[in-house]
C-alpha cells in the first residue's frame, strides 16, 4: 500500500465523498444491488456506525470502510458487521482496501468486540482470518459468502441480523434510518 495513505475516522465533512466512492466502488459489480451508499448513509442516520473509516490520499477520500453492530439470535453481545467497503476504482488493487479491514479489526478489537462478521467474495476475506463458523449464518447469503472472525475463540450460534438499514434502498431524510421490514 502507498505509504501516504492516512486512514482516519470519517468526519462530517466526509459523508458525501464517501458517498460518491461508494457509488463508483460499486457501479460495475454486478452482484451489487446498487444501495450500498444508502446503507451507509441509513447507518449515519440512525448513529449507527460503531466505526466509520477513511482513508485518505493527498487530502481527498479514495476509500471507507463501515463497521455496525449486529444481532445474533442466541443472544451473544460485542458482534459487528463489517461492510461496506470501498475504495475508488482508479486506487483499487493496491492495499487499500485490506489496510482500512485490518485497521478497522484492529480498533474492534480495541473497543473490546467479540467478533466481526460479513457477507462477501469468497476468495477476498479469508486473508484477514475470517473464515466459514459452523452454525451461523445470515438469510438470504450462501454459506460461502457468509464470513466470521471471532476474537476471543468463541462463535455464536445461529442467525446473525444486521442494522435495519442494510435494507436502505434510497437516501434518507436527515436524522432518520432505513425504514423496518
Amino acid at each position: 500500500m502507498n505509504p501516504a495513505i492516512l486512514i482516519r475516522n470519517e468526519t462530517p465533512a466526509d459523508a458525501q465523498a464517501i458517498t460518491d466512492l461508494t457509488v463508483a466502488a460499486f457501479a460495475t459489480l454486478e452482484i451489487s444491488s446498487h444501495t450500498e451508499q444508502f446503507i451507509v448513509q441509513a447507518l449515519r442516520a440512525a448513529q449507527a456506525l460503531t466505526l466509520s473509516l477513511v482513508a485518505e490520499l493527498d487530502g481527498r477520500v479514495v476509500g471507507h470502510i463501515a463497521f455496525s453492530p449486529v444481532t445474533l439470535a442466541d443472544g451473544t453481545p460485542g458482534w459487528y458487521g463489517l461492510g461496506p467497503v470501498s475504495v475508488l476504482p482508479a486506487h483499487q488493487r493496491q492495499g487499500i482496501g485490506g489496510a482500512l479491514i485490518r485497521e478497522g479489526l484492529a480498533r474492534l478489537q480495541a473497543l473490546g468486540a467479540r467478533g466481526c462478521c460479513l457477507g462477501g467474495h469468497p476468495d477476498y476475506y479469508p486473508r484477514f482470518g475470517f473464515g466459514h463458523p459452523p452454525g451461523l449464518g445470515l438469510d438470504g447469503v450462501p454459506p460461502e459468502a457468509f464470513f466470521a472472525l471471532s476474537f476471543d475463540g468463541r462463535f455464536p450460534q445461529g442467525c446473525v441480523t444486521f442494522h435495519d438499514a442494510f435494507q436502505a434502498t434510497g437516501p434518507q431524510p436527515a436524522g432518520q434510518a432505513a425504514p423496518r421490514r
